[in-house]
């Protein structure tokens, strides 16, 4: 990747990249350039990234994100169908 956000995928994020066909670049412009940023409520190390992804009709990308260590580290990633309309 090329400079600014370094990150790794838990092998759940790799599985799920995979399953849903979630390009990596869209994970790489939600965490450079996030729409909204939330903590996730269960766990105090975790973020809760969100982007709308308009090749994908604008639904809304969510990554779950470590920023606790580094690299930061992918825990998971979904199009988060509760986010519609509300970025």
């Amino acid at each position: 990747m090329s400079g600014g956000v370094k990150f790794q995928f838990t092998n759940h994020a790799q599985r799920a990249l995979a399953e849903r066909e979630i390009a990596i670049e869209w994970v790489e412009r939600t965490l450079k350039a996030p729409e909204l940023t939330l903590p996730d409520p269960n766990d105090a190390t975790v973020q809760r990234c969100f982007r709308r992804i308009p090749e994908f009709g604008g639904r809304v990308l969510r990554v779950t994100v470590n920023t606790t260590v580094e690299p930061k580290r992918v825990v998971s990633v979904f199009f988060d169908r509760k986010m519609k309309g509300k970025l």
